[in-house]
């Protein structure tokens, strides 16, 4: 469902100073006040059953798309049948097709916040924006330099007896991933694997995404996403599909080749007088 936030008032400038709601106020307090964003969950919208769509709007225009398909795995403590020691299990938690969102858009960074079971579990991706660079010769780019996973082990649904149980947090550590050209969305069907450490660095979960298409900044049409930058496993699975086909155009036309010289050949030579081998020949020609 959609979440509106707060409209900024449209502000008279004044050498300096704005007007906003009948009293003066300074720049940096209009720039305090968040543009009107609103989020979407478009799941339902999805031919794929495990992938979905997320949309975020600010002042009726898109500024940030996302579809993709996304599974955690976490471990946790159980007792042992001795009620002594400790079993490592694992809670595989999907995202769920009735999750509530939350996102921002910015020139510069954007967020898209993802809660579902009544905010039990709770993922945040965060998205900056480089500039070009021309000292490191680098072009501008856009990437996913953040993740954070909230969830409470006291839920049973994926947790089953788990010792101690409570929230936990579980962030990246020195992230870049989903690095793409900037005006570009980034694509990937292939799986991808994001680890992510406890705040008590104790445990590492686990986050799967696949069937990627993900772009926060720059989007020029409503809805719809700009160009796609595939990542590397996508294109390397791309060529080792098209490799044996041009290999197969090429024997093709080489044996075409052959053929055509070989023809040509043969009607050249066909009309030509054979001299003969046996010298004893000679005194008939003529």
């Amino acid at each position: 469902a959609a979440r509106p936030g707060t409209a900024v008032p449209s502000p008279e400038t004044l050498g300096g100073v704005f007007l906003c709601g009948g009293c003066f106020c300074s720049a940096d307090a209009v720039a305090g006040i968040g543009a009107e964003q609103e989020v979407e969950n478009l799941s339902g919208l999805s031919t794929s059953p495990e992938k979905d769509i997320f949309v975020v709007r600010d002042n009726g225009t898109t500024c940030l798309m996302a579809e993709f398909a996304a599974k955690l795995t976490v471990p946790y403590d159980v007792s042992a049948s001795n009620y002594v020691d400790l079993i490592t299990e694992e809670a595989e938690i999907p995202l769920s097709r009735g999750a509530a969102v939350r996102g921002k858009c910015g020139t510069a960074d954007a967020e898209l916040q993802i809660s579902w079971l009544d905010k039990v579990y709770t993922l945040k991706l965060y998205f900056i924006k480089e500039g070009h660079n021309a000292t490191k010769r680098q072009e501008a780019v856009w990437k996913m330099n953040k993740i954070q996973f909230v969830y409470d082990s006291s839920e049973r649904t994926y947790f089953k007896d788990a010792v101690n149980p409570g929230k936990h947090t579980a962030n990246s550590h020195h992230l870049s991933a989903l690095v793409t050209p900037a005006g570009k969305s980034y694509e990937c069907q292939a799986q991808q694997t994001i680890s992510l450490i406890t705040s008590d660095h104790q445990r590492t979960v686990t986050l799967l995404l696949s069937e990627v298409r993900i772009q926060p900044f720059d989007i020029r049409a409503d809805f719809v996403f700009s160009e796609g930058h595939k990542c590397p496993v996508d294109e390397r699975e791309q060529l080792e599909e098209t490799l044996p086909l041009i290999l197969g155009l090429v024997l093709g036309l080489m044996i075409v080749i052959t053929v055509c010289v070989y023809h040509i050949h043969h009607k050249l030579t066909a009309n030509q007088v054979q001299i003969p081998r046996d010298r004893s020949q000679y005194k008939h020609m003529g």
